[in-house]
């Protein structure tokens, strides 16, 4: 790699708001430090959680840079103390706590895993943050594992289509929740074997003629409050609903427990930014393991919608809050 330069270009935000105040600002390069890989980088994923990050409702914890960006694809650029397995110039993709939004980037080397060799820049940039997401909550959490029904509510967003990917790797069935034929065509593609149309349609009868009466063993929710009973009713005994987000609200207004006591559920939920460094690095060190060769072959690859340059990233925003994107949004620096 070329010496580094003293400056780049970031995307940054003074004050919360929509897309436009997001803004294109020169900044010091980031200086490595222990434990951790500069990455120059290539590619950008956007993720929901940096529209909230915007908003003013998902805040970045103190001592944390403010940048946008949760997951980037690039080169290695310099390494910090401490770290071992990466090279100056090696091609990786990897899990940020934060600066994604940028020329460059600090990633702790523990999430930093190599570009799947499938893969270009864009795609790479497109897997950590969902990856992390769905493997640490539907395989991790929910111990799903082959032979087991699973619902994914929003199949082709860049959670569900991810969702719906491993399952199909990792020998689960599934159905999913989308919004029309369009969107529910390409659902099947990546692995549901049925779409619903949930403006349409209540998943919930669908759901249940689906599974025979029986309803599913697990359930990956999005939405939060406003399909939380549903869901209850949606599981089968011994099953496990898994929420990572609140798209439909977060507070359930005189709603019954006694489907959890009946059925013997499992209710829980997780931020992947609430997580330790070890608790991130333990689930790339599963992923390496396990779905990693499955991207090497070709397998599992994220679908990417659009491709935006680093100082478009209002327009990236503006594409994710109008939710008619299916798959990944990726900025491109």
């Amino acid at each position: 790699m070329s010496a580094l330069p003293d400056l780049m270009t970031e995307i940054g935000f003074s004050q919360p708001g929509g897309p436009e105040v997001l803004q294109a600002r020169r900044a010091a390069v980031p200086k490595a430090g222990p434990g951790q890989v500069l990455v120059k980088v290539r590619a950008a994923g956007v993720n929901r959680p940096d529209v909230l990050q915007r908003r003013g409702l998902y805040p970045m914890p103190p001592g944390v840079t403010p940048v946008p960006g949760l997951e980037v694809a690039g080169e290695v650029a310099a390494l910090g103390d401490g770290v071992s397995g990466f090279a100056l110039g090696d091609a990786v993709c990897g899990l940020t706590d934060g600066g994604g939004y940028a020329e460059f980037c600090l990633v702790p080397a523990t999430q930093l895993l190599p570009k799947p060799s499938a893969l270009d820049f864009v795609q790479a940039a497109a897997v950590p943050e969902t990856f992390f997401t769905v493997w640490a909550n539907l395989f991790m959490m929910g111990r799903a594992r082959a032979g087991e029904t699973l619902l994914v509510h929003g199949g082709t967003s860049g959670i569900g289509m991810t969702a719906l990917m491993l399952a199909r790797e990792f020998g689960l069935r599934a159905v999913s929740t989308d919004g029309g034929p369009d969107k529910g065509e390409v659902a099947r593609r990546f692995g549901a074997e049925l779409s619903i149309d949930h403006r349409t349609q209540d998943f919930l009868p669908e759901v249940m003629a689906w599974s025979g009466g029986q309803g599913v063993d697990l359930i990956l929710d999005i939405l939060g409050a406003s399909a939380f009973e549903r869901n209850l009713a949606a599981l089968k005994k011994d099953g496990r609903l898994l929420l990572i987000g609140f798209m439909g609200g977060d507070k359930v207004e005189s709603l019954s427990i006694m489907p959890i006591l009946l059925k013997r559920l499992v209710v829980t939920g997780s931020t992947m930014r609430a997580r330790t460094p070890a608790e991130k690095a333990e689930i790339a060190q599963q992923l390496r393991e396990r779905v990693w060769p499955a991207l090497a072959a070709g397998r599992c690859a994220p679908h990417v919608h659009r491709t935006f340059a680093l100082d478009e990233a209002a327009d990236a925003h503006r594409l994710m809050e109008s939710r008619q994107h299916v798959g990944k949004i990726v900025l491109t620096a």
